[in-house]
């Protein structure tokens, strides 16, 4: 009895000691990159009622840590500034943060599309080896999927080499590099990328089940929790919980060991990557978001409508800065070509992805000619950065250039042709390779659809007829998951994928049958 008291008495002294000393979460490191232009959080954790000095290009803060050992800070907000400069924050301890630098700071997250690595990528080779600028931070996120709520994680920040840029998402350091060469600022960039993640994984679990329209989504996810951990399992996993919850602390880290990659800890359940991936994070100071993913929800595209801009509208909201800028990537094509026009739940899950242009602060980048049909992972990851940059240079940075690519506006039936106008933006529309204008499918009242045929009529309208459709009702343009398309602003910009019915999608889930 004696020795477990014993025992006891030192783990609470040791968990002491872990904790009354001065604590900062990984996000702020040596290297790092704070936004320019806005009142950057600083915080972390030490003995609850501390004093907290914060100093930092000749500001000085002071704060108290509160009951919970949390204390907070804003800096007051800040030109671009290249020149390294020192972070220092003093309360049971003294923790000096080096080498930082003020300037644009952007989060790169979605699935492996967005992880995939420079190195991988065409050119990737040659980029990396261009990649010595020392301007250019890096910080790559480690994965942990998780139902519990995450505080800190272990990684840091590093200036740009080509042996650190190899190895960091493609479009991110694309896209960053641009900003550097136009705007001559120093770039942050946060890679925070989960290969084959859901969209529902990201958003907080909590914010999922007080939503009435994912009620079929949680009660699918609760199914497939309870098939795995049936009530003795439920109380193993609690003990091994607790366990690690121990051993991180005595340890001086809140990241859990190493767990079997299974649904429980992987990156399909609801929460799983909010609460271990992105939750450590919210709160730091950013320019915005780009995003690349989809295709682990290719197949919900009707519930990817209401999910995709739930999760932007709940990142902004958990952030607290406003309705920051949050740029997308939508579907490449992939897969086979199809010989007929048919329903596509990847043009479907495209279209999703469009709707959420409504939203503010938002953009689309078309790269509907960039796929590979054999290869979910399309290797062409300088053009995505390139359409992906230039919606931040003409929204966020004031550049006169063309950005968004060409979208459905209106549609004219007379006798046997539709007449389909395009919205170019300010450009007109040009067919690509040859003067026919391929893509378009077009239907009757019986709601089969033909390839049609189609002819430039004017700037921004085409003519689209097949003599089998005597009646036209209706009109698609690269409508299947891998279409064959040449349709773009004299940019150099795709048109977006459209249809002009309304008839029900194949994602949309049927009602439930009742029983027999």
């Amino acid at each position: 009895m004696n020795k477990k008291f014993a025992l006891f008495t030192i783990s609470l002294m040791a968990a002491f000691a872990v904790r009354a000393e001065l604590k900062l979460p990984g996000i702020f490191g040596d290297h790092m990159v704070l936004q320019q232009q806005q009142a950057d959080p600083i915080w972390g954790w030490d003995v609850p009622g501390t004093e907290i000095h914060v100093s930092f290009a000749g500001q000085d803060l002071v704060t108290k840590s509160g009951s919970d050992g949390k204390w907070q800070v804003k800096l007051a907000p800040l030109k671009a500034n290249a020149k390294s400069q020192t972070l220092v924050i003093q309360g049971t301890s003294t923790r000096k943060i080096q080498d930082v630098l003020i300037g644009e700071v952007w989060l790169c997250s979605g699935q492996s599309n967005m992880g995939f690595k420079l190195n991988q990528s065409y050119d990737g080779d040659l980029e990396a080896a261009a990649a010595d600028l020392p301007e250019i931070r890096l910080l790559n996120m480690p994965l942990l999927g998780t139902q519990e709520i995450q505080d800190d994680f272990k990684c840091w920040w590093q200036a740009s080499t080509p042996e650190t840029a190899r190895n960091f998402s493609a479009v991110g350091f694309l896209f960053g590099r641009r900003l550097h060469e136009v705007l001559h600022v120093s770039v942050g960039l946060i890679n925070n990328a989960w290969g084959g993640s859901a969209a529902e994984a990201w958003v907080r679990r909590s914010a999922l089940e007080n939503d009435p329209r994912f009620k079929q989504l949680i009660e699918d996810a609760a199914k497939r929790e309870a098939e795995l951990l049936p009530d003795q399992g439920k109380a193993e996993l609690e003990r091994l919980l607790v366990q690690w919850r121990s051993d991180c602390l005595k340890a001086g880290t809140t990241n859990p060991p190493w767990q079997p990659q299974n649904y429980l800890t992987a990156n399909q359940r609801p929460g799983n990557i909010f609460a271990g991936t992105l939750h450590p994070i919210i709160g730091f100071g950013i320019k915005g978001v780009i995003w690349y993913q989809g295709e682990a929800n290719a197949g919900r595209g009707y519930e990817y409508a209401s999910l995709f801009p739930f999760l932007i509208d709940q990142w902004r909201k958990e952030w607290g800065q406003g309705d920051f800028p949050f740029y997308w990537v939508q579907l490449a094509n992939y897969g086979t070509q199809s010989p007929t026009p048919k329903d596509s739940t990847w043009a479907e899950l495209r279209e999703a992805q469009t709707k959420a242009l409504q939203l503010t602060n938002t953009g689309q980048a078309v790269i509907i000619d960039l796929g590979e049909g054999k290869d979910i992972h399309p290797r062409n990851k300088h053009d995505v950065a390139a359409r992906l940059v230039r919606w931040a240079l003409a929204k966020d940075y004031g550049m006169k250039l063309p950005f968004r690519s060409p979208e459905f506006q209106g549609l004219n039936i007379n006798s046997n042709k539709a007449t389909v106008t395009i919205n170019c933006f300010g450009a007109k529309l040009r067919p690509f390779g040859t003067q026919d204008v391929k893509g378009f499918a077009i239907c009757g009242t019986d709601k089969i659809w033909h390839w049609a045929s189609g002819k430039m009529v004017a700037g921004n309208k085409i003519e689209v007829w097949n003599d089998m459709v005597a009646s036209p009702v209706a009109v698609r343009y690269a409508w299947s998951d891998n279409p064959s398309c040449n349709l773009y602003s004299d940019d150099g910009l795709p048109v977006t994928p459209f249809r002009t019915d309304d008839f029900e999608i194949i994602s949309k889930p049927k009602p439930a049958q009742a029983p027999k």
